[in-house]
């Protein structure tokens, strides 16, 4: 399976087509020509870098308040991403990642106050650590970048499919989407049995957009007859794949892919942002008109996110 490498500088038609094609095929393609500043990318990563190099009570003082909280710090082999596949292991039966990471969310607020205890939960408060300085500026730079990129995939996306351009575009006008650092330490002590740095699973939103280390390895996806195959990011790219909400949408004529981060012999450390593309919470995700018979019931965008990602941490549904 070779994940295509797409230039978003390409003539538009042309473009969408290679995009629309990588979807049906593979779910997976990396871009570049993408427009975003190197600088913004850089302070990011560095920011990122940084802070997991910070000591343990910098990052314990924005840990997550308790399990199942959306955002802030959550600690090594605390995490099962396997756990959040339905039919999965379930948590506390999958092993825990060898990975420990930090995440925020929106930092737009909505035009009015939610209502909706779930939709607040989404939304609940972003925790900032005092250190490194220019942490939060640097993180919330990239995010808004990485926001505007997903719009325009989205608009490719829907020319993929026979839709207008702006066919996406009400439904992700507040989007709850979220941006996690991931950090992959280098151990010296090999994984347990079945123990991944990151667990086999699918992403649940509308699509992911990830920056790694050029050349590195360890992402791999596994495609249609079973088969697990490596992806080595592309120098400048952002790898990009698609959610559950996208696969839903298009009836699975789209593919959200089962990947994972396994450890390779003589495995160094691994840094990670991904920007997890959600749509607006009341979105609500349905096959496309036209699509054939649905394979899927309608859901609202929101509370399948909630539900997917509390598996992870074994909380559902989601109490302080």
């Amino acid at each position: 399976m070779v994940v295509p490498v797409i230039d978003l500088r390409g003539e538009s038609v042309t473009v969408a087509e290679q995009i629309g094609l990588a979807c049906e095929q593979i779910g997976f393609f990396q871009i570049v020509g993408h427009g975003v500043p190197d600088t913004v990318v850089d302070a990011a990563w560095s920011a990122t870098r940084v802070f997991f190099d910070e000591p343990d009570d910098v990052r314990e003082a924005v840990a997550a308040p308790y399990a199942g909280y959306p955002y802030g710090y959550i600690g090594f082999e605390v995490e099962s991403l396997a756990a959040s596949l339905v039919d999965g292991p379930g948590f506390g039966a999958a092993p825990p990642d060898r990975k420990h990471t930090y995440s925020f969310g929106p930092i737009d607020p909505p035009a009015a106050p939610p209502t909706d205890p779930d939709e607040v939960w989404v939304r609940s408060p972003s925790l900032w650590p005092a250190s490194p300085a220019g942490f939060r500026p640097a993180l919330e730079a990239y995010y808004t970048a990485l926001s505007a990129l997903a719009a325009r995939l989205l608009a490719h996306m829907a020319v993929a499919l026979g839709l207008d351009p702006r066919y996406f575009a009400p439904m992700i006008d507040h989007h709850v989407s979220a941006l996690r650092c991931l950090d992959y330490p280098e151990l010296a002590e090999p994984p347990a049995r079945g123990q991944l740095r990151a667990g086999a699973h699918t992403d649940y939103g509308t699509l992911t957009i990830l920056r790694t280390e050029s050349g590195s390895n360890g992402l791999e996806t596994k495609d249609a007859d079973g088969t697990w195959n490596a992806i080595t990011a592309v120098d400048g790219g952002f790898v990009v794949n698609l959610g559950d909400s996208l696969a839903q949408w298009t009836n699975d004529r789209w593919r959200s892919t089962m990947h994972r981060v396994v450890e390779p012999p003589n495995a160094r450390r691994r840094t990670s942002l991904a920007f997890f593309h959600n749509a607006n919470w009341d979105a609500r995700i349905e096959c496309l008109p036209g699509s054939g018979q649905p394979r899927h019931a309608p859901v609202l965008a929101g509370r399948h996110l909630m539900s997917k990602f509390q598996r992870t941490v074994g909380t559902e549904p989601c109490d302080p």
